[in-house]
């Protein structure tokens, strides 16, 4: 039970009844808070593996309950946990499915979200642009577009569309890094190129298998970034859910990091070859 379970538009939590001394508590979505406060006071390479929640996440690839391993490195950047990812997932497919057929040996493919939106739906994402001026050309490409929707709707509409698709053909491993400044997140803008920030995604089999970033250590960018989203959340009509100031108080004590969250199912589903995410799972949220 956590204060705050984070402030991310796409992420709802589920709040225990009863609290804890009166103050509200959520299930927690992702231990990244507390872990980030451990590395602030001087642990340099920890990691968590445990059960996070999620509202309203139910599919194929998601149920409202899983499995997540999450860890941090201090003094590197997202290069050291993506290439942890790499090297993670090629033992574990050494030893559950020796005979996939699919090479996870390091180095995977890198691109950038520029060269790939590029690549496969033919449109130019610079990160410094308008969500109307992305919308146009979204739709100059060939591909639908919200009318009413932000930077973030706009972009994933034709990810979801037009990369995923094509990334699931491949079915090889790949990361994509320098994500648009929009979709910031935790992670810190990257050096000299302030439209993008040092975030990355594994893809495998067209499936999102992690989230990592080069973390933000600016208390004052990251407070910003917070009441940005608490106010998007308010607009949109979405639950509430209070900063956690701890957790800001000991972001400006972090030293430069690396780290990343993992979906343990989703890795299990990919390396057995399997469909839906009850199929690794005791029981999935439907069984219950």
């Amino acid at each position: 039970m956590v204060p705050s379970p984070g402030l991310e538009l796409h992420l709802d939590a589920y709040e225990v009844a009863g609290g804890h001394r009166g103050q509200p508590r959520f299930l927690i979505t992702s231990p990244e808070y507390q872990l980030k406060r451990l590395v602030a006071g001087g642990l340099a390479r920890i990691y968590s593996l445990g059960k996070v929640f999620r509202r309203g996440e139910e599919g194929p690839h998601h149920n409202p309950e899983f499995t997540m391993l999450e860890w941090y490195r201090a003094g590197e950047g997202w290069e050291a946990v993506a290439a942890d990812v790499e090297a993670l997932v090629s033992t574990a497919a050494d030893e559950l499915a020796p005979s996939a057929g699919i090479s996870l040996r390091p180095p995977w493919t890198r691109l950038s979200v520029t060269e790939v939106m590029r690549l496969h739906a033919g449109v130019q994402v610079d990160g410094d642009e308008d969500a109307d001026t992305l919308r146009q050309r979204v739709r100059a490409a060939g591909h639908r577009a919200p009318a009413d929707g932000d930077w973030s709707d706009v972009f994933f509409t034709v990810f979801l569309d037009a990369v995923e698709p094509k990334l699931a053909a491949s079915q090889a491993p790949v990361v994509l890094y320098d994500w648009p400044r929009p979709l910031a997140a935790l992670a810190r803008e990257k050096p000299g190129d302030p439209r993008v920030v040092e975030r990355f995604e594994a893809y495998l089999s067209g499936l999102e298998l992690c989230n990592g970033f080069g973390e933000l250590i600016d208390p004052v960018e990251q407070r910003r970034r917070l009441q940005a989203d608490l106010a998007e959340r308010a607009r949109r009509g979405l639950p509430l859910y209070p900063i956690d100031e701890r957790f800001l108080a000991a972001v400006g004590h972090m030293p430069a990091s690396g780290g990343v969250a993992l979906g343990v199912d989703r890795l299990a589903m990919l390396l057995l070859g399997k469909s839906h995410i009850r199929d690794v799972l005791p029981f999935s949220a439907a069984e219950l």
